[in-house]
């Protein structure tokens, strides 16, 4: 199955880093974060990744011009200032055939991507998320049983849980997606909670986005002392 990662945006609110590299370049420890989300599905046995590059792609493409491991690492441009949804869209034909995954560039989790998938298969969802306990920043999903009742991004109104990433997709969910300019996480999703058609996937354990230098920080922290991921 292929993983597509979403390795595109600018980064702003890192900015410290971003200036010369791409966010999904930042290391974590002594690796970019992106290689630690690529060896936790490897883990499973995903190994089949589709970055799809934008701001300052070259350097992504310059550090996998190596190879890793068994892993296939696919690099496509999806522009500079293409958002989330529309990446998505730009890998359509790649996508169309076959379910999916997909996840950020700026994201840890120790997921269970079998457990995941299991869930996705079972209740039939065209989307299923990784549901997380947010930080207080972020905003929220309202989740009854393992449906998505109601989806809002970074709202003020806190439910309990967020968009954690690591999403089984079928193939086609990418009809809901208009083309460079969209959001993955406002209409596409947004209307398929309405529908009934996004599912849920509550991770209790370990989950950190990297947003911030001090996300960075506490990231380092983690890997240093732990070693979850």
């Amino acid at each position: 199955m292929k993983v597509v990662i979403l390795a595109g945006g600018f980064g702003t609110r890192i900015a410290e880093y971003t200036k010369t590299i791409p966010k999904p370049m930042i290391n974590i420890g002594n690796k970019p974060i992106i290689y630690h989300i690529m060896k936790h599905y490897s883990k499973y046995g995903f190994k089949n990744f589709y970055i799809a590059l934008g701001y300052k792609g070259h350097v992504i493409r310059k550090y996998f011009s190596k190879k890793f491991f068994d892993w296939n690492v696919n690099l496509i441009e999806t522009g500079k200032n293409t958002m989330t949804g529309g990446r998505l869209k730009r890998l359509k034909k790649i996508l169309s055939k076959e379910r999916f995954m997909l996840t950020y560039g700026d994201g840890l989790s120790n997921v269970n991507i079998n457990k995941l998938l299991d869930l996705h298969k079972k209740n039939k969802k065209t989307v299923t998320l990784t549901a997380v306990r947010p930080p207080a920043r972020f905003g929220a999903l309202k989740i009854i049983g393992t449906n998505v009742k109601y989806f809002k991004e970074k709202s003020k109104l806190d439910e309990g849980w967020i968009n954690g990433g690591y999403f089984v997709i079928e193939p086609d969910f990418l009809k809901n997606i208009k083309g460079d300019k969209t959001y993955l996480e406002k209409e596409p999703l947004e209307n398929l909670a309405k529908k009934k058609q996004l599912g849920a996937y509550k991770h209790h354990g370990f989950w950190q986005c990297m947003d911030t230098k001090r996300d960075r920080d506490i990231l380092n922290q983690i890997l240093r002392k732990k070693k979850i991921f």
